[in-house]
């Protein structure tokens, strides 16, 4: 059985990158970065299978799609408090025209321009 390991977003500027991704989301370094690759990885994580899904980032020298294929849900339990804290951090508001009436979600972009949803958790839905 398969399962997500990482997810991979490509960037620039490795190093702000890293910088902005580690202070978003507590995560720390797997070891140390190179020049084009970062693997982060949640705290206490010590092996591969280990809970938690790891971020890369990546410096590909392609230019990023808009708009992205691809983009993070983040869950918060406190979704202002969690947006305002990310844009302190360099985040950025999309300025997107689709929410639907009472949208769970603010889409943001990181440092690089990968988008990335704060999403307001409340009670897991009964299957």
């Amino acid at each position: 059985m398969l399962s997500i390991g990482s997810t991979v977003l490509t960037v620039e500027d490795i190093g702000r990158a890293g910088d902005f991704w580690r202070a978003a989301l507590g995560y720390v370094n797997r070891r140390d970065p190179s020049e084009d690759w970062v693997i982060l990885d949640p705290p206490g994580k010590r092996d591969w299978a280990a809970a938690g899904a790891s971020l890369a980032l990546s410096v590909t020298g392609y230019p990023q799609h808009y708009p992205p294929r691809i983009h993070l849900d983040l869950y918060a339990e406190d979704q202002s408090a969690e947006v305002e804290r990310l844009l302190a951090l360099g985040a950025h508001r999309v300025d997107w025209d689709h929410y639907p009436e009472g949208a769970d979600w603010v889409v943001l972009e990181d440092t690089e321009g990968n988008r990335f949803c704060v999403v307001e958790t409340g009670p897991y839905p009964a299957p």
